[in-house]
């Protein structure tokens, strides 16, 4: 089962970061008030980058080195992201 580190941008323009098994179920479920209470807080989300990792550690991994980055970071990690068709 592949696992996912994920940035979502909140409505504010503020990004949080995640992890998950499904990333877009996941920005659904944040969407719908389900989600981290930050969230909540700063919602609707907008998925803005996805990063597919080996394992659940690894994502768990790479989504506290994503929360250190600061917002101007996220924000190119965002704009560098291109999303796969399928």
């Amino acid at each position: 089962m592949p696992f996912y580190c994920y940035l979502v941008e909140c409505a504010d323009g503020s990004y949080y970061a995640g992890w998950t098994t499904d990333p877009q179920r996941r920005a659904r479920q944040h969407n719908l008030g389900r989600g981290a209470r930050y969230t909540r807080m700063h919602g609707p989300v907008r998925l803005v980058y996805v990063e597919e990792q080996s394992d659940r550690s690894e994502a768990m991994r790479r989504e506290r080195a994503i929360k250190k980055l600061s917002h101007a970071q996220k924000k190119a990690l965002a704009q560098s992201f291109t999303p796969s068709v399928e």
